[in-house]
Formats: structure tokens, sequence, C-alpha cells
């Protein structure tokens, strides 16, 4: 691989203002690429990443004084975030006041955080060792021949490169991609509804509310004013995820491909799930239902509210679940902390919308079911939903692990045990600690069974060597196709030929005169998955992956899987910084970014064996879309 210029979007210089014996400015200066934006420490939650100037680990005898000062900034609107956001442009200038707590400091270190986007994004993390004394501090950086070498060759000579500049990542899937959150804890809100704990607080308050107020008006304002304060205090529990996240923003979005995390929230969701089932309760201490209890019978707002914080106290052992489910979905996406305050939210308002909607309809109480037996079973059922769930968890360990204790197969027949499992529960033949003898089966509960029998049948095929239908309505959720415990002629997806290794690819492409599609996925990809399973699968898609083109799966999250020694080394940023390649995702995560300015999943771009690019990168998409690029770019290296 022949070198670029790999120069970053920004460059930063520093300068020292002495205030008074102990205060300082330390000023941050940066230069911007044409096109390019850096985001402030202002900018809004639910857009891009702020700015953050913090002292690095470890680093103690002076304090930061308030937040940076900032100079000529601009307001822009962002179509992905639907938000004005405020943004550097060309040039910035940040300063940051210090406070020496220990005179004797002669050098500070400071951390320097920022997202820098064009059409693509790029964090910006970098240490700066400051002088207070003027003197110059240099900081040696030992790159042996080796390193410099590998590092020279990890970059390669595009050409066309204009055409990484255009964006083709779905609209659909921008504009959507909170809304399904939001709907996602929409419905976890709903269910929850259904639960022993919840369902008999709606006549209770809604009655208590319009027969304690003054007037119905009056009471019919306090239970809506109950239902806001339910949503705003599930949103609130969200808030202490963004401070993390801005602590660490990368923290959030690895959680999804980090082993031992993502085993953690298998045993939860497990923990949670027996509770369902009922053999043992979550609860918080009583003392704080107590409390908050007492603190309700304070009039006005202030009741209000306390009474609303009750509930989601007392609910806690089945609401806990479902929130413990929703969390470790949001934090395992790359929306991270915006995703759980969205679907919180949703959550939220799910659950208040009945208290409000039954205070301006008290006639409709009328048609509420009794409580009884049934919420139990519903109880019972998210239980069984809540440990399906949970192996999804175990199989993006397994597989970032290469374990190979999860395979799809393995992974469908637990699914099939555990909902043939539910369905003898729904006919009455199994039962558990809370449950009422079940003397006739109802219309409902006989439909639903007869759905989760369908559901099995629909599964079935799934464990076997040939199976007859994909699961193309679970794709993303099982293990890929080629991770099966059965004989395959190829790790690929599909079936098809690849190479996992780019140099290897390159040498296939120029043997073979075929362009290169040249694919970055991930083990835990599951929008990567998708596109395999109901995209790539297309008889035209596949025909043209499999004759025409030469396939290369670079997998960025393959973090367990080290390097041979020979092949590790450190990778020389051209700002002077430093990076650790030993694994092979370090390696491909590492190329992506450098060379075409994007680190999301699934990305796609073709090129020829000159390196020359042949069409805009591809992301998410359909089978229209997909083809029709394929045909454009398979177009141009045939005229070329």
């Amino acid at each position: 691989m022949k070198a670029q210029n790999a120069d970053n979007p920004i460059l930063i210089s520093t300068e020292v203002q002495n205030i008074s014996e102990t205060e300082y400015d330390i000023v941050f200066k940066a230069q911007l690429f044409k096109g390019w934006y850096l985001y402030s420490q202002y900018n809004p939650d639910g857009a891009s990443l702020p700015l953050e100037i913090t002292i690095q680990n470890g680093e103690t005898g002076y304090e930061l004084v308030g937040k940076a000062k900032e100079e000529t900034t601009f307001k822009k609107y962002s179509d992905v975030w639907e938000k004005e956001e405020i943004v550097f442009k060309e040039t910035a200038k940040i300063t940051q006041r210090i406070q020496l707590t220990n005179k004797k400091i002669t050098q500070i270190k400071l951390n320097f955080f920022g997202q820098v986007c064009e059409t693509a994004c790029i964090n910006v993390d970098e240490n700066f060792t400051i002088s207070l004394t003027g003197k110059a501090i240099t900081e040696t950086i030992s790159i042996d021949e080796k390193s410099k070498k590998l590092s020279q060759e990890l970059q390669l000579d595009l050409k066309n490169t204009e055409l990484l500049e255009l964006s083709t990542s779905s609209s659909s899937e921008k504009s959507t991609g909170l809304l399904g959150i939001f709907i996602l804890g929409f419905v976890g809100g709903l269910l929850a509804l259904l639960t022993p704990c919840v369902f008999p607080m709606i006549p209770l308050t809604v009655s208590f509310f319009t027969k304690q107020s003054q007037d119905k008006k009056k009471g019919i304002f306090n239970a809506i004013l109950y239902g806001f304060f339910i949503v705003l205090i599930y949103m609130l529990l969200s808030v202490p995820f963004h401070f993390l996240d801005n602590l660490n923003p990368e923290i959030l979005n690895t959680i999804s491909t980090n082993v031992w995390l993502n085993t953690f929230f298998f045993m939860i969701l497990v923990f949670f799930a027996f509770s369902f089932f009922g053999f043992y309760e979550i609860t918080l201490p009583s003392s704080w239902g107590d409390k908050m209890d007492s603190a309700s019978s304070v009039g006005g707002f202030v009741g209000i509210f306390f009474m609303a914080l009750t509930l989601a106290i007392v609910s806690f052992s089945c609401t806990g679940p479902i929130l413990g489910s929703l969390l470790a979905g949001s934090l395992s996406s790359d929306g991270g902390a915006t995703q759980l305050t969205t679907g919180m939210t949703g959550f939220g308002l799910a659950l208040a919308l009945p208290f409000a909607l039954f205070a301006l309809f008290p006639n409709w109480l009328n048609s509420l079911p009794k409580s009884g037996g049934w919420l139990n079973t519903t109880k019972v059922i998210l239980g069984f939903i809540e440990l399906a769930f949970a192996f999804k968890f175990l199989s993006n360990a397994d597989l970032v692990g290469h374990w190979g204790i999860l395979k799809r197969e393995i992974f469908i027949g637990i699914w099939i045990l555990i909902f043939v499992l539910l369905a003898l529960y729904v006919f009455a033949k199994i039962k558990f600690p809370h449950d009422a003898p079940v003397k006739k089966l109802s219309y409902s509960r006989i439909s639903f069974g007869v759905f989760l029998i369908a559901f099995v049948v629909y599964l079935s095929p799934g464990v076997l060597k040939n199976p007859t239908w994909n699961l193309s309505l679970l794709s993303g959720f099982p293990p890929p196709q080629f991770y099966s415990i059965y004989n395959q002629e190829s790790d690929c997806p599909l079936g098809l030929d690849c190479y996992k290794d780019f140099d290897e690819g390159l040498a296939a492409a120029k043997l073979q005169n075929k362009p290169i599609l040249l694919d970055f996925t991930g083990w835990a990809c599951v929008n990567c998955r998708k596109m395999e399973e109901n995209v790539w699968s297309d008889p035209a898609i596949y025909q043209l992956l499999k004759n025409e083109v030469i396939l290369i799966s670079l997998y960025v999250d393959d973090n367990e899987k080290q390097l041979p020694k020979e092949q590790q080394f450190t990778f020389l940023k051209s700002n002077g910084k430093t990076k650790e390649i030993k694994t092979v995702g370090d390696k491909w995560a590492t190329f992506q970014v450098i060379n075409f300015k994007n680190a999301s999943q699934p990305y796609y771009i073709l090129m020829s064996p000159e390196l020359e690019i042949l069409n805009i990168p591809q992301q998410y998409s359909d089978v229209e879309t997909y083809q029709k690029w394929l045909e454009i770019g398979l177009k141009r290296f045939q005229e070329n």
C-alpha cells in the first residue's frame, strides 16, 4: 500500500497567558480544513458531541475555572439531528482558565475532546502538556522502523477521492432511528401498564384526583399534571448517562462490542426474567416509598410530583426489568444516552397517558377489566420475552470473543425452547409460583398460544443444515448464517467467497481484474446482518457479489483476535500522536478512519484494483438502492 497525505481535518496549537500568581489562561487555537466543523461545548443535547476540555486522569495541583470561553461561533441547522447546532468553522479559539492549588506546579496536562464533521464525523481526542514557565516541553515519541513502515502501509493512495466526500447513508434510517427507540420505549411502557404493580393504580389514582379536588376541572388538571410528572421522572432517570457520555464520549458506543459488558447484560436480563416468573421480587428499599408517600401529602404541585415519584418507586418490581432491557438496548447502540432519554420518555408517556385520558373521560374506567390473575400471566409472559432477549447479548459476546458456543442453530434452538415453554404456559400446562388456577382458557389466550406455536414453526427450519427459509423477519438478531455448527465451505456471508485481509483481496482483484467491494462490518453489527440477509440475498445482487466483484470484509470490532507479533505496531498519526495496533479490530478500524474518514458500519466502497473509487460509498439501504449503486460502479469499472 502506498502512502497518501492523511492529515487530520483539524490542527490545534496552544499558548499560555499569565493572569496572576496562581491563575493562567490556556488558549487553544485550531485550524479546520475547508468544509469541516468543530462543535461548541454549548452544542444542544441529542446532537453532535460537544467540545470538552478536561484535566488528564491522575493529575493534581490545579483545577479548571468554569467553562472555556469561545470566540466566533456560528449556528448551523442539522438535518440529521433536526436541531440548530453551534459550530466553529475554519478557525477556533477556546480559552480555558486554570487555578493552581499547588504553586510549585510548572506544567499542566489537559485533554481536548471534540467532534469535527463534514460528510463524516471524526472524534478529536488530544492530550496536551503545557509549560507555565515559558520553557518548551518536548515529548519524544519513539517509533521503531517496523512501526514506521507498517504505519505507512496502512494508508492507501486512493484516486477519485472526491466521491468520498458525498454521503449515501439512508435518510430513512436517520429519520426513524430515534423515533424507533421512542416507539420501543412506548411499547415497553404499555406492557408495564399490564403488570400487577401498575394496572390497579390507574382507577385508584384517577378516582382520587377527580373526587378529592374542589371541582372537576381542577381534578382533571391535577391528573394531567400527575401524568406529566411521571414522564418527567422517567426522562430524568437518563440524565446521569449524559454526564457519563460527556466524561468519556466513546464509552457508550463501545458497549455493543465489549465482551464482558454484553455478558453482564445477559446475566442481568436473566435475573430480571426470573423475577417476572415470581421466584423473587426486585424492590427498592421500603423506606424510600414511605418517605415519598409522606411527601405526597404536601399540597400543590410538590405533592403531586411526589405522588408520581411514589408510583415510580412502588412499581419498580414490575417496571425495573423492562427499564433494564431498555437501558441495555439503548447503551448498546450508537445513540447512547440520547437514545436512552428518547426511550425513557416514550416509556414514561405510555405510563402517564391512562391517568390523563381517564381523568378526561372518567366513564372509561367502567370499561377497564378487573384486576386478577391475568395481570400475573402478563408478567410471566414478559419474563419469557426478557429471557429470549437476554441471549442476544450473550450472542454478541460470543461473536466478538470467538468463543464458538452460541452458533446460529444453538441460538435459534434456545429460542424455540423458550417459546415452546411459553406456549405451554399460555395453555396452562406449566405454572409459576403466583399463578392462579386456570379453569377455562379464554379466546385471547388460545389465540396467543396459536400465534406462539406458529412462531415456533417459523423458527424451526433455522436449526437445519439447509433451512427452507432464512428467518428474514429476525435478520440481524440471531448470529449470522455463516456462524454455524455445520461444516461450511465459507465463513463469509451467504457462503460467498471473501477475503478478510485487504492486501490479500487486493492481490486477488489485480490477478482477476475485478473491482473490489470493500465491506467494513462488525461481529455485533445488527444492520450489517440485515444488509447481508435481506439485501445481499436478493438473487440479482447475490449474482453480482458472487461473479463480478472481489469481496473484502473487514471486521472493525474484532478486538479479541490478536495480530501476530510481527504485525503489531505503533501507528503514528499525522498530528504526532500514536495508537497501538494490536488486534485485527484495531487495524481495520484505523484503516477505515484514516483512508475514508468514516467510522460507521456497514460501510461499502467500490474501487478498482488501482484504488480508484468507482462510486459514492454506500451504507445501510434497501435492495433497489443497493443494486443500482452496484451497477453504476461496475459500469464505470468496465468503461475505464
